[in-house]
Formats: structure tokens, C-alpha cells, sequence
């Protein structure tokens, strides 16, 4: 059997969260009720004349820019003509000659090692219709015609579906970290294109590519990928030549079937859309955009890894940014980068997975936390019950200090006390301490009775020190 490397490269399509359409004045919001947002610009009519939108260059800029991608020096627009009833117009205002970024890249975390994917383009265009089929009938939503809508496309530099996966899920958290859009797929605010062709090792030239078009899931994406070069090694094995044609991925079984040929640009007949003017992009006006950015997933997480987080760790922290932001709030109230990780992970986010919860919604503040984690770090309360406080602070959506206050809940760390209650324990079990003697592993044994007998209540150094006193005594 024949070795080939995989060749990979995407076209994602993002619609930005803009309040109107692209070119037109229509409400950009997602509607269940068809044809509701809509206006003679969106459905094409005779002598419509487009007017840009700034916001949705500003997003797309967002994205540029983010993607570290080169800026054009004006912006220009340009028509795409084909014909498909989901195009009202006939035509697609999109950028062709001068997209708003180029020569890209976006860095990526894959087994370990840091890869560059490298973007070919980012474009603005506007989105199509929907085609709803019913039966044996066709219905045309032009809810979703106008809507604004960037492609950002990559080179041919991935080389597996687990790469692509992990593009796409570094891009989707950074388009979200950028506000620009909600980048839900069940909504298709987020579908990819995907080419895939394969060659030998010995090849110096790129294999015919294959294009799979609009998968609405990242699942569907790397299952879509790995179908269609098993369909393709198959075939080269065979001695059979690819076709350079567009193909659809069957969720059921798995595999990929012939739409059509690949139409080629040349085909779409592009050029300069008439109706809308060049328009400067002025350094200032970049400068600005620019400025104006968040810090980043990726540069995030390069921070956190300096605070001394682990990888798994900084990786949970920056998939969603609303989580990011309350760890960095809580390392404003002088928390330690490690403690503070430790206690969003173990009860914050577990709180949130179990409750199915929104950050956003959550009743317990960064700051609310931070006092916990004092109280525990000055000995005034455990570990284990500052994690008791916590639970119920957010299951009763009372502040936690509140809660500290009213039960009069203290650590016990009176020396006397704790080796009382050690002394007790010892007592009760001597057979152990003969065990002790030996080498054999009973400590934990004994501190788990002192946690038992104090419900956790005692400060776990000092009794910890305690016990191995009095076991060394025996």
C-alpha cells in the first residue's frame, strides 16, 4: 500500500452579529418566522442601489487584524454571478481582487507543539438566502439574504482531520473572545468548506483537490475528512485519478458522493461591483480598530502557562472568555494564579457543568470568591469547608461572607484541642501503631479519623504535624 500525505484546506464561512444587513437597512437578527426580515435590497429588485454598512467592516477588520492578516490600503467589492434560486439578485456582492486581509496566520496548539496555519484570505461578502425543502417542494427564506458574512480561507497547510478540528475550534473561541459574531452552527452562523486532495511522499506537486461543501459541525468536519481520503487512498491505490469535483458528506454512512464538477473563478465571471465606490482604509482608522481588540485566546493562554498554570488547565480556563475574564478578575483581588485556577476548576466550573449554568448568570462574584480564598488561606476556615460555604453560597444565591458571618463557622487550630482529640484516636487504634512503627502506610488513616472526629473543621498542617509527633512518641 502506497504512503500519502493528506492535504487540507478550509473555507469557513462566519456571519458577523451586526444590527443590519451588509447593504441594506433590514434588522440582522436570527428569526424562526421566514421572510420577516427583509427589504427590496435583500430580494434583489430592479434598481436597488447597496450602501456598505461601517460596522460590518469594522468586525470584519476585527478579524483581519486578529488573524495578523495584511490590510488593504482602500476597500472594493466585487460581483460573483451564478445563478441558484437561494440568490435573488443573480449575483453575489463579495471581494475577489482586494479582500480585506490577506497573508495571514493563526496559531494553534496540536499534540503539544505550536502550529502556524497560514490564511490565504479573509473576505467580506454578503450571505444568500435559505432553502427550506418540504416534500417535493423548495421554499426560499430571504431572512438570511444580506446578512453579513466573512470567509476566511487557508492555504493547503493542514495535514489531518484532528489539525482542521483544531483550527476551526481556535477560530470559533477567537471570533467569540471578538464579539463579532455568535458563531452558533445549528443556525449557520459558522459552516466550513473543505478541500482535501492527497500525494505521495516523493510528489512535488499537490494532489487534485476535492471540496466538500457547507458541514454544519465540527464532528461532521473531521468525520467528513477522514471518509473522503479513505475514498481517495482507495482510489489511488487503485491506480484511479481523482476528479476535481465538489462533494457532499452523508452523516449516516459516512461517506462522501458526487454533486457536481468544481466550477473554477473564471466561471463566476467576477468584476467590480458598480454601485459601491472605493473606499480608503486610513491608518488612523486601522490604528483604532486595532486598539480596540481584546487580549486573545492564544496570548491568553501563553500568560496563564507563565503564571505556572498547566497546559489542561490554561487550555479550560480560555474556552470561553467570560470564564477567562472571572480568573483574571479574581488575580486583581491579589489571589495567586494557581489557587485561583484550583478553585474556579473544582467548584465554579464543576457548578456550572452540573447546574448547566451561565457565568454570566452566576450569583457568586470574583470577588465573593476571593474573600473565601482568604479566609481559607489565613487558617479561618478548611479547605473543605470553605468548599461547604461556597456550594451553598451558590445554591442559595446568598453571598458567602453572609453565610460565614451567621454560622460562626472557625477552624480549629488550638494546639491543645487538636492534640486531644489526637490523642483519642491514638488511643483507639494501637494495633496501628504498631503498624506505624514498621514503615507501613497508616498515616492517612489517622488523618482521615482526625477529619472524621472534626468534620473537617481542623486546620490539616497543624494536625498533620501533631499526629507524627505523637506517633513518634509511641
Amino acid at each position: 500500500m502506497n504512503v500519502y500525505k493528506v492535504v487540507i484546506g478550509l473555507e469557513t464561512h462566519c456571519e458577523l452579529n451586526t444590527k443590519k444587513k451588509v447593504f441594506s437597512n433590514s434588522n440582522n437578527i436570527y428569526s424562526q418566522s421566514p421572510n420577516t426580515n427583509i427589504s427590496a435590497i435583500d430580494l434583489g429588485f430592479p434598481g436597488i442601489l447597496p450602501v456598505l454598512n461601517k460596522e460590518s467592516v469594522v468586525k470584519a477588520l476585527q478579524v483581519a487584524i486578529a488573524l495578523n492578516s495584511k490590510i488593504p490600503a482602500k476597500l472594493t467589492f466585487d460581483r460573483k454571478n451564478y445563478y441558484y434560486p437561494d440568490l435573488p439578485k443573480g449575483y453575489q456582492i463579495t471581494q475577489s481582487k482586494y479582500p480585506i486581509g490577506e497573508e495571514g496566520y493563526a496559531l494553534i496548539d496540536i499534540d503539544g507543539e505550536t502550529r502556524k496555519v497560514l490564511i490565504h484570505d479573509i473576505h467580506l461578502e454578503e450571505d444568500s438566502a435559505s432553502l427550506d425543502h418540504v416534500g417535493d417542494s423548495t421554499l426560499v427564506d430571504y431572512n438570511r439574504a444580506g446578512v453579513p458574512l466573512i470567509e476566511i480561507v487557508t492555504e493547503p497547510c493542514l495535514n489531518s482531520s484532528s489539525e482542521a478540528v483544531a483550527y476551526l475550534e481556535s477560530l470559533r473561541n477567537m471570533l467569540l473572545y471578538l464579539d463579532v459574531s455568535e458563531a452558533r452552527a445549528d443556525r449557520g452562523q459558522i459552516r466550513c468548506d473543505v478541500n482535501v486532495s492527497l500525494m505521495k511522499d516523493t510528489d512535488t506537486k499537490l494532489g487534485t483537490k476535492v471540496e466538500m461543501k457547507n458541514i454544519n459541525s465540527f464532528a461532521n468536519v473531521k468525520d467528513a475528512i477522514d471518509a473522503e481520503v479513505n475514498r481517495q487512498r482507495e482510489a489511488l491505490d487503485k491506480g484511479e485519478a481523482i476528479i476535481q469535483e465538489t462533494r457532499r458528506y452523508d452523516e449516516i454512512t459516512k461517506t462522501t458522493h458526487r454533486m457536481r464538477d468544481k466550477v473554477e473563478s473564471i466561471d463566476y465571471k467576477y468584476f467590480t461591483e458598480p454601485n459601491i465606490p472605493d473606499i480608503s482604509l486610513k491608518i488612523d482608522f486601522i490604528s483604532s480598530v486595532k486598539t480596540n481588540l481584546p487580549i486573545l485566546p492564544y496570548d491568553r493562554k501563553k500568560k496563564y502557562l507563565e503564571l505556572g498554570i498547566s497546559l489542561v488547565d490554561a487550555n479550560t480556563l480560555v474556552r470561553q472568555k467570560d470564564i477567562s475574564d472571572y480568573f483574571n478578575q479574581i488575580l486583581g483581588e491579589g489571589i495567586e494564579a494557581k489557587t485561583a485556577c484550583n478553585w474556579i476548576i473544582s467548584v465554579v466550573i464543576s457548578y456550572l457543568n452540573k447546574t448547566f449554568t451561565d457565568i454570566k448568570n452566576l450569583s457568586l462574584t470574583p470577588k465573593m470568591l476571593s474573600e473565601v480564598i482568604k479566609l481559607v488561606e489565613s487558617s479561618k476556615i478548611s479547605g473543605k469547608q470553605g468548599k461547604e460555604l461556597l456550594t451553598k453560597s451558590l445554591e442559595d444565591n446568598i453571598d458567602p461572607i453572609e453565610i460565614f458571618n451567621k454560622s460562626n463557622m472557625t477552624q480549629i487550630t488550638d494546639i491543645g484541642e487538636i492534640t486531644n482529640i489526637i490523642t483519642k484516636i491514638i488511643d483507639a487504634n494501637l494495633n496501628l501503631v504498631e503498624d506505624y512503627r514498621k514503615g507501613k502506610n497508616v498515616f492517612n488513616f489517622f488523618i482521615g479519623q482526625v477529619m472524621k472526629e472534626t468534620k473537617g473543621t481542623v486546620n490539616p498542617k497543624i494536625a498533620s504535624d501533631i499526629l507524627k509527633q505523637e506517633l513518634d512518641k509511641r
